[in-house]
């Protein structure tokens, strides 16, 4: 059985096509900027952060057998990021994504992770076969779980014994796709990061604050729960208690990927022992960096 990582990342691993501009864009606007291409996905962007904070994540996800694949391995590779358990298929290309900041924010994304959706649980064959675990001797340590996969993998996940030891980390890949998550929502190991918008849509309400949007989601029966607010003040909870910190006040130059920073931080924090409060603190100054762009990619 492998072990030579600290922590499985599942999930989306493709290329992000991302044009920044330091203006305020809206619907139509025509200006100048630059354009990146980017190793991305949210199950790499996490694994990009947890290796920069000195920890050896593995993928389980697809990569296509074509160019933009083979980059993308040898991307990880460089980054520390161990790619040996990758399904990579011959029918399926790499996905991408592509999106459109400006100084206001993130002004439009169109995420194609359809080879991800068509490989299904194939991604999971190393958790069964005996290379990661198995039915009978479960994969017990943490997992980094995207909600770029299926309702009906995520379902299935939610259930299976493959996963009844793990220390489950999970976060939507977006809000559109927040849903997803309701099988996980009460999972007895499982730990969710979601953002203001989808802690609503996950409980079916609108929240103005991260403090009663945790407490409502806890209250719902999540086992934990981290719900942030951008700039605004950031919450964990889990039964009888919660922690509200507000990140530091820093120029923002780029969105994409913070999420992903401060779940990656948050987890290295507490593998290393932080407690709750240290590591929502230290979760909150890494994406505090990220954004600021003194983060390098």
């Amino acid at each position: 059985m492998t072990t030579q990582h600290d922590i499985l990342c599942i999930g989306s691993v493709l290329w992000d096509v991302i044009g920044r501009s330091d203006r305020s864009m809206r619907v139509g606007s025509d200006v100048p900027g630059r354009i990146v291409r980017v190793p991305g996905g949210v199950a790499m962007n996490i694994a990009m952060a947890l290796s920069r904070f000195g920890l050896s994540p593995s993928l389980l996800t697809t990569v296509g057998r074509d160019a933009e694949g083979d980059e993308l391995i040898a991307a990880a590779t460089v980054r520390g990021i161990d790619t040996q358990h990758v399904y990579r298929s011959d029918d399926l290309p790499t996905d991408s994504y592509m999106a459109i900041e400006g100084a206001n924010g993130l002004i439009a994304a169109i995420a194609d992770a359809h080879s991800l959706e068509a490989a299904g649980d194939k991604i999971l064959r190393p958790l069964k076969d005996g290379r990661l675990g198995s039915e009978d001797s479960p994969y017990a340590g943490p997992v980094a779980l995207d909600g770029n996969l299926t309702t009906e993998l995520l379902r299935d996940i939610a259930r299976s014994p493959l996963f009844a030891q793990a220390d489950l980390r999970v976060a939507p890949a977006s809000p559109g796709k927040a849903e997803r998550l309701m099988p996980l929502l009460t999972h007895p190991r499982a730990t969710l990061y979601v953002n203001l918008e989808e802690a609503g849509l996950l409980a079916h309400c609108e929240f103005d604050s991260s403090t009663t949007a945790a407490t409502a989601l806890v209250e719902k029966g999540a086992h934990r729960v981290l719900v942030t607010n951008g700039g605004e003040e950031a919450s964990l909870a889990r039964a009888g208690h919660i922690y509200t910190k507000t990140p530091p006040d820093v120029l923002v130059a780029r969105v994409t990927g913070a999420g992903d920073t401060f779940m990656a931080a948050h987890i290295a924090a507490e593998l290393r022992g932080a407690d709750d409060d240290a590591a929502l603190d230290q979760a909150l100054q890494a994406a505090a960096h990220y954004v600021s762009g003194d983060t390098p990619l």
